[in-house]
């Protein structure tokens, strides 16, 4: 049971990074398709609740430019709240947007670009204990996987590094970040 437990958690904690895209099969022949014929939808949401509180909605917008590459545009929205035991409560509210380049290079492999721009409560360094909002900057680099399923869906992986990350500032825990997701 505790393995169970303990998998299902780390599934839970993968879902939420998910970066859900819908897949796009290209003919081989432009047949008059028209922009919603290109375009396609997704993104995540996450939640975890108990002693610490997450809740992330991010959709994003793409358009295939040609049957290799994308652009797109998202919206992300993230709540954090920590409870501790001597009944102190830290609450952060997160928001901003992102623009992507996607490139398919192989059949179902992808090169993937991202800039990201969050405004979220980060400390100030003059030792009062004090926070003030700013937009923080993060620009991603990786590659992933789109492993197709039915005829617009799919299941996507991608693991991105943050060139622009700032352990101060940023709301993640790290440089590196991991997106796995599917289509509904």
């Amino acid at each position: 049971m505790k393995k169970l437990l303990i998998s299902a958690l780390l599934l839970l904690a993968t879902v939420q990074l998910a970066n859900a895209q819908i897949y796009y099969e290209e003919p081989e022949e432009d047949d008059g398709l028209t922009f919603w014929d290109k375009t396609y939808f997704g993104g995540n949401l996450s939640l975890s609740f108990g002693t610490v509180t997450y809740i992330e909605v991010s959709p994003l917008m793409g358009y295939m430019v040609t049957p290799d590459f994308s652009v797109g545009a998202g919206a992300t929205y993230m709540y954090f709240s920590r409870k501790y035991s001597n009944n102190y409560k830290v609450e952060n509210s997160v928001y901003g947007g992102r623009t992507f380049l996607r490139y398919r290079v192989f059949e179902n492999f992808y090169f993937h670009s991202e800039f990201e721009s969050l405004n979220n409560e980060v400390p100030l360094m003059n030792g009062s204990g004090d926070f003030a909002r700013e937009w923080v900057p993060g620009f991603y680099i990786g590659g992933g996987i789109f492993q197709p399923a039915f005829k617009r869906g799919g299941i996507s992986f991608f693991v991105l590094y943050n060139l622009l990350y700032d352990d101060y500032k940023s709301p993640y825990s790290s440089a590196w970040v991991l997106r796995a997701g599917f289509t509904l």
